[in-house]
C-alpha cells in the first residue's frame, strides 16, 4: 500500500537560545540539549528549555546524574505531576515510577511496546513524559517517536475536513486483553515483567472520547491523535466503519519521514511532548537488565479543532 509522503520541507532546525542550543537528531523532530544541568536552569534558561521541547517534540540531555528528587523537582517545574496509570513509585517518591527489565527476565509483553502516546484513555492524558536511563543495555532497548503534526499537514484537505470533528475512543482494553493473555487470571495482573503495577480496570477499558484532530494548547500547532494501542473505536462509527481510517492513521503516522530513532545511554534525560507524537519501545536486550525512571507532568482535556 502506498502512503501518502510529505511534500513540503521538514522545520526541524536547530534552536538556538541566549542560555541553550540543540541539536537536530532527526530531520522529522527530537533533538539534543547541549551542555546543560537540568538541576542548575535558571527561569530564563527553562522557559527556552520548554520552547526547544515544543520545537523538537523531544528533546534529549545527557550526563544529567539525577537522583529521584532531581528528577521529581524539576518535573514539577512543568506543573504538577500527571496520574500513572499504571505503576507505583520509589520508594519516598511515589511520582516516579520505576520502568525495570531483569537481566535474565523474558517477557512477550514489555512497558511501553506499542505506537502509543501516553496513558491517552485518561480523561486527561499527561502533557510532557520524562525518562531517565539509571542502566542501559549495552546495545538495544532503543525508542522511537513519531511527529503526529508533520503526519497531520501531509494529509490531503479532503481528509483533514473529513477527520477534523471525529472524536477518537482511547480505551485501555487492547494492553487489559494482551495482559490476561500473559497472566493466569484476570487477578494475576499485578506485574508486567518485573514492574509492579497499579491498575484501575475498568477505567481503563472505559476510557475516553478524544479529538480525533488535536490543537495544541501552547503551541497552537494541530496533529493527529491516534495510536496503535489505545484507539479503539470513532464515535458514531461501527467497529467496521472505523477500523480501516484508524489501521490507515496509524500506518501513515508512523511511515519514517516522521520520525527519530534514538539510542539510550546511561544518565541520559529524555523529554517529549505526549500531546503531539507517539513513541515505541523496543523489546530486542534479553540478557541485559535495563532501568528507568519515568515521571509525567498533568495535561489537559485534548482540545480540538473548533476549541
Amino acid at each position: 500500500m502506498d502512503l501518502i509522503h510529505l511534500d513540503q520541507p521538514y522545520r526541524n532546525t536547530p534552536f538556538q537560545g541566549h542560555h541553550l542550543h540543540t541539536r537536530p537528531l532527526a530531520a522529522a523532530m527530537g533533538a539534543e540539549v547541549l551542555d546543560t544541568d537540568v538541576r542548575t536552569l535558571s527561569d530564563d534558561a527553562f522557559d527556552e528549555l520548554q520552547q526547544a521541547l515544543f520545537h523538537h517534540k523531544m528533546i534529549y540531555l545527557r550526563n544529567q546524574s539525577l537522583t529521584p528528587d532531581d528528577q521529581a523537582q524539576f518535573t514539577l517545574r512543568f506543573g504538577e505531576f500527571g496520574t500513572d496509570a499504571y505503576t507505583t513509585g520509589l520508594p519516598g517518591y511515589p511520582d516516579v515510577q520505576p520502568v525495570v527489565k531483569e537481566a535474565q527476565t523474558k517477557s512477550k509483553m514489555i512497558f511501553g511496546g506499542g505506537w502509543h502516546t501516553d496513558s491517552a484513555f485518561l480523561e486527561e492524558p499527561p502533557s510532557i513524559s520524562l525518562l531517565y536511563g539509571v542502566e542501559i543495555p549495552p546495545y538495544g532497548g532503543d525508542t522511537t517517536w513519531y511527529n503526529t503534526a508533520l503526519a497531520y499537514e501531509s494529509l490531503t484537505p479532503a481528509m483533514r475536513a473529513m477527520l477534523a470533528p471525529l472524536k477518537v475512543h482511547m480505551s485501555g482494553i487492547k494492553v487489559v486483553n494482551s495482559m490476561r493473555k500473559l497472566a493466569k487470571d484476570a487477578a494475576g495482573m499485578d506485574a508486567m515483567g518485573d514492574i509492579q503495577l497499579e491498575l484501575d480496570i475498568q477505567a481503563m477499558i472505559d476510557g475516553h472520547f478524544h479529538p480525533l484532530i488535536r490543537r495544541h494548547p501552547i503551541s497552537g500547532e494541530v496533529a493527529l491523535y491516534c495510536d496503535d494501542v489505545y484507539a479503539q473505536g470513532i464515535e458514531g462509527m461501527t467497529e467496521y466503519e472505523a477500523r480501516p481510517l484508524l489501521n490507515f492513521l496509524v500506518a501513515h503516522i508512523t511511515q519514517e519521514i516522521f520520525c527519530c530513532r534514538l539510542r539510550w545511554e546511561a544518565n541520559m534525560l529524555v523529554l517529549w511532548d505526549n500531546r503531539i507524537c507517539l513513541h515505541r519501545a523496543f523489546n530486542d536486550y534479553d540478557g541485559f537488565r535495563r532501568e528507568m525512571h519515568r515521571t509525567t507532568v498533568k495535561g489537559e482535556r485534548p482540545l480540538g479543532l473548533s476549541a
